[in-house]
C-alpha cells in the first residue's frame, strides 16, 4: 500500500469522525439530518476504498448499501417525518453546546488512546480505522444522551451504527454476512423507530422526551393520590 492509498483511507475515516463532531453542535434538525447524510456518504466512500485496498469485492456491496440506504433513503425519510409531524426545527440539549463539544473531544482522545494501544499488534491502517470507528461510536452515544428530541436521538443511533460498519470494513477477515446483517438490521430498526415516532406524535402531540417524562410523572402522581389507576379501563396506555 502506497502513501497516497494510506492518506486517502485516513482522510475518509477521519471525515466520519469530523462529521460526528459537527453533529454535536447543530441546533437545527434539517442541518443535523444533512450532516448525517454527509457522514453516510463518507462511510460509503471509505468502505469502497477499503474494498480496493483489501481486494475484497464483497465490500463494494456494503458500500452500495451505505450509499443507497444510509446516505439517500434514510435522510429523505427523516426529512419527510420532520415535515409531516411538524416537529420543532430547533433541537434542545440536556447541557450546553460548549460542554458537549468538550466532552466529544475528550471521547475522541480516549478512543485514540485506548484503541491505538489495544490494537498495537495490528497493521497501522487497521489500527487507526478502529480508533476512528470507536470515536464515531462514542460520539453517537454522546448525542443520544445529550439531546431531548427523539429524532436527534435516532440520528445519534444511526451515527453510532456508522462507526460499527467502519470498524467491520476496516478489519480484514471480518465475515461479509456480519457487515450485511449490520446494514439491514439498522434499516429494520429505522422502520420500527419511524412507526413509534408517528405513534408518539399522535398520542402526545410532541416528540420532546422532556414532555413525555413530565406526562409520565403527572400520571404516576395522580395514581398515587387517587390510590387507583388514573385511566379508564378502556383507554390505551403507550
Amino acid at each position: 500500500m502506497g502513501v497516497m492509498d494510506y492518506n486517502i483511507a485516513h482522510m475518509l475515516a477521519g471525515g466520519l469522525m469530523l462529521a460526528s463532531l459537527m453533529m454535536l453542535y447543530q441546533k437545527r434538525l434539517y442541518a443535523l439530518i444533512n450532516i448525517y447524510a454527509l457522514q453516510a456518504f463518507l462511510l460509503a466512500l471509505a468502505v469502497a476504498w477499503q474494498a480496493a485496498l483489501q481486494h475484497a469485492p464483497q465490500l463494494y456491496i456494503t458500500a452500495l448499501i451505505a450509499l443507497l440506504f444510509k446516505a439517500l433513503l434514510i435522510p429523505f425519510a427523516l426529512h419527510r417525518i420532520v415535515a409531516r409531524l411538524h416537529i420543532h426545527r430547533k433541537i434542545e440539549t440536556v447541557i450546553g453546546t460548549g460542554p458537549v463539544m468538550l466532552s466529544g473531544m475528550a471521547l475522541v482522545a480516549l478512543a485514540m488512546d485506548v484503541m491505538l494501544k489495544a490494537a498495537a499488534h495490528t497493521a497501522l491502517l487497521e489500527r487507526e480505522d478502529l480508533a476512528f470507528a470507536l470515536a464515531v461510536l462514542l460520539l453517537g452515544l454522546l448525542m443520544m444522551v445529550t439531546r431531548r428530541n427523539a429524532v436527534s436521538q435516532i440520528i445519534g443511533f444511526l451515527s453510532l451504527e456508522n462507526g460499527l460498519i467502519l470498524a467491520a470494513a476496516g478489519t480484514k477477515g471480518m465475515p461479509f454476512m456480519v457487515e450485511i446483517s449490520i446494514a439491514f438490521s439498522i434499516l429494520v430498526a429505522f422502520i420500527v423507530i419511524g412507526l413509534f415516532l408517528f405513534r408518539i406524535r399522535e398520542r402526545f402531540d410532541t416528540v420532546d422526551l422532556r414532555a413525555l417524562d413530565d406526562f409520565r410523572g403527572e400520571w404516576r402522581l395522580a395514581e398515587a393520590f387517587s390510590g387507583e389507576p388514573s385511566y379508564e379501563s378502556g383507554d390505551e396506555i403507550s
